[in-house]
């Protein structure tokens, strides 16, 4: 793409005008204010944020009510812990003697809700302790020490193993996880968007300038995200957070990539970097916004979900996304300006000099489209196609111990119970029942099919804590039959609990994808139609996304398990759809809205096609290869569900890029000719009289 190094000097340029120096000048100063501002708020983000599962839930489910029901009662929510104590050989009596104290340690030392009862396995390997406290209450710093007190005390032998397992310790691991996200996420993310710049733009400066500018979109987006949770209670969770971070580097990055490819277009015509970027801003500048715009409204179309971590990542991702833009469109331009033609060092765009011709990749890519146009259509859907069904091969629901993609405390010693408990329940499901009907209720679950057992616990604000413990191992189909059960059998009554938790994201999920899904599909359509001013040019980039995100949910299916995943993430295919939908059509929109502007000079409509993808699909494989690689970072974080997503995303924009707009989107332009832009008037022939658009040569292929 680039030019060929050049030592020729551009001829002196006219004096600039007092506007000209001014407005770069103010536009710096102007994101300095921003910037001293923004960053007085920036570092509060992460004081806001919470990953307690009721921040995650569905708002009317029954575990949500639950959640805000035990919030209120006396003591305030609870922190349950199991104490697990293991030796393979067998336990002794200096065993159960050092567990005795140690667990008479924890209860000395804390506001347990009830002194632990042992449970020993019959094998006699190990026993099992259930602690409960009121102490932390919602304060997630303090559950944190709680648990990491309780960790402090339970300590094993030679031999011995102690660990501290339990809804609240796996709260207290994910929450550790989610904290430790933000630097390596960061770090990681700007050390690959910086080598794929100095690789694209082969200058020991440029590559600084739209990276240092994400940065600064990236301070302002984690302000503005910290104001909306402030007026608008917007939830902001580890999650949304860090793939915020993700959104401004690699769509903020994409938009510089157009700007500085265009302005280096500009740099050879004009004398005046000034006018060079005014040019540049208004030839590709309503793409940018239009994708920017077409970006941010399919994130918030998760407004409507039901789920509180989807609908809380729609205004943090649309944030991210039009920080990106006002940046990438304001302050790099004045930056760049301000270097003037040296920041391209050693590749420097000279006035009035040519880049030098040769036949690119995209090039041959086009030519092989345009001469075989109905073959390679009917091949790419084939091939797309054939790996969506690999989406009827993704694993089942990820269960809670399989979240993380190493084995911290909490989940080693729920496979320690497992395996000493072998179809028992080791956490209790929580139901909250009417006080004045608690009794009849703690008899009604006792007598539940697949309950083995149920205790009264606390009561307050007419509300009446029973735990319930199933026969069956958790989120096992046993277990699942008698939460459903119970859910049926106590009516008025609340049922919740971790694996209660589980099946209510599952559904929520399933029914929070039938509302989105067309609602992201209508608003995306909408956006392409005003913008390229026809019908058919919109459906069918729509229909290519849509083949996308299928293709890539399958290449999941095929992978996640060969490469240990062992569950999917309930919400993976309604934000992988979001994402891929509303990023594809970006790249999408970058060739349309070139083909339209050839289209309008007076090319034919196979010759527009051509030029379009010859002239951007260097711009467009350059930006889709940092997308791609910035959600590639996800898969290098300890989580399971961020694993799947930055996974699932890096593939679909990988085939979007080099596939789907390079060969299929060229292929159906060139078979559609003047169709594609029906019904505007661009689909009508030349000799037209309602339209007859001069004849111009074809356009020259532009560096």
């Amino acid at each position: 793409m680039g030019p060929v190094p050049t030592t020729e000097l551009s001829p002196p340029a006219p004096p600039p005008t007092r506007r000209r120096r001014a407005v770069p000048w103010a536009v710096l100063g102007l994101w300095l204010v921003v910037l001293v501002v923004a960053g007085a708020f920036a570092g509060k983000l992460g004081d806001v944020q919470r990953d307690r599962a009721v921040d995650y839930l569905p708002n009317n489910a029954d575990s949500t009510q639950v959640a805000r029901i035990q919030d209120r009662l006396p003591g305030g929510e609870s922190t349950d812990l199991v104490l697990v104590y293991h030796r393979d050989g067998g336990l002794t009596a200096a065993d159960r003697a050092s567990a005795a104290r140690q667990v008479g340690e924890v209860a000395a030392g804390h506001r347990l809700t009830a002194r632990p009862q042992l449970v020993p396995s019959e094998d006699g390997t190990t026993l099992m302790y259930p602690v409960s406290s009121t102490e932390p209450g919602q304060d997630e710093e303090a559950r944190d020490a709680f648990v990491r007190d309780v960790r402090a005390t339970v300590d094993g032998g030679e031999g011995l193993s102690a660990e501290v397992g339990g809804p609240g310790a796996l709260a207290t691991d994910a929450s550790e996880v989610y904290n430790s996200l933000d630097g390596p996420l960061l770090y990681t993310t700007v050390a690959v968007v910086a080598i794929l710049l100095i690789l694209i733009y082969r200058s020991p400066l440029l590559w600084m300038v739209p990276l240092v500018v994400a940065g600064v979109a990236d301070a302002l987006s984690l302000a503005v995200t910290y104001g909306l949770n402030q007026a608008f209670d917007v939830t902001v969770s580890g999650q949304s957070s860090g793939v915020m971070t993700i959104l401004v580097f690699g769509a903020g990055t994409d938009y510089a990539l157009l700007i500085v490819s265009r302005y280096r277009e500009e740099l050879r015509r004009t004398p005046r970097p000034y006018d060079a970027m005014t040019t540049a801003l208004r030839g590709c500048g309503p793409a940018i916004v239009a994708s920017s715009g077409t970006v941010a409204a399919g994130m918030l179309c998760l407004l409507a979900a039901d789920l509180n971590s989807s609908r809380g990542m729609g205004p943090t991702a649309a944030v991210g996304v039009l920080c990106a833009l006002l940046a990438m469109t304001t302050l790099l331009p004045a930056i760049l300006v301000l270097l003037g033609r040296r920041v391209f060092w050693p590749l420097i765009p000279a006035y009035g000099s040519e880049p030098r011709a040769r036949r690119s990749l995209f090039a041959a890519m086009g030519s092989t489209a345009g001469r075989r146009p109905v073959g390679v259509l009917v091949s790419g859907a084939v091939v797309l196609g054939a790996l969506a069904l690999g989406s009827f091969a993704l694993p089942g629901d990820l269960k809670q111990e399989d979240s993380f993609t190493s084995t911290p405390e909490a989940v080693a010693a729920m496979g320690t119970l497992g395996e000493a408990f072998p179809g028992t329940g080791t956490q209790p499901i929580d139901v909250i029942a009417p006080t004045g009907g608690a009794d009849a209720a703690l008899a009604e679950a006792r007598g539940t099919e697949g309950v083995l057992s149920a205790e009264r616990g606390r009561s307050g604000g007419g509300w009446t804590e029973l735990s319930v413990v199933a026969k069956d191992a958790p989120q096992s189909p046993g277990e699942t039959a008698t939460i459903t059960a119970l859910r049926d059998a106590l009516d008025g009554s609340y049922v919740g609990g971790p694996s209660a938790q589980q099946i209510d994201l599952e559904d929520t999920n399933a029914r929070d994808t039938t509302i989105v899904v067309p609602l992201v599909l209508l608003s995306v359509l909408l956006i392409l139609v005003a913008l390229l001013r026809s019908l058919v040019a919109p459906l069918l980039l729509v229909v290519a996304v849509v083949a996308v995100w299928g293709a890539a949910l399958g290449i999941g299916g095929l992978l996640f398990e060969p490469l240990g995943l062992e569950g999917t993430d309930p919400g993976l295919p309604l934000l992988s759809f979001v994402f891929l939908v509303a990023l594809g059509v970006d790249y999408g929109i970058f060739l349309m809205h070139r083909m339209r502007e050839e289209a309008l000079a007076g090319a034919e409509p196979v010759a527009a096609a051509l030029t379009a993808l010859r002239t951007t699909g260097g711009v467009i494989a350059s930006a889709g290869l940092v997308l791609a690689a910035t959600f590639a970072v996800l898969t290098s974080m300890p989580m399971v569900q961020l694993v799947e997503l930055g996974f699932v995303i890096a593939v679909g924009v990988l085939l979007d890029t080099f596939v789907v707009r390079t060969y299929l989107v060229t292929s159906a332009s060139v078979l559609l000719k003047r169709k594609v832009w029906w019904p505007g008037a661009l689909s009508r022939s030349p000799g037209d009289p309602v339209r007859a658009p001069k004849s111009v040569p074809e356009p020259a292929v532009r560096g």
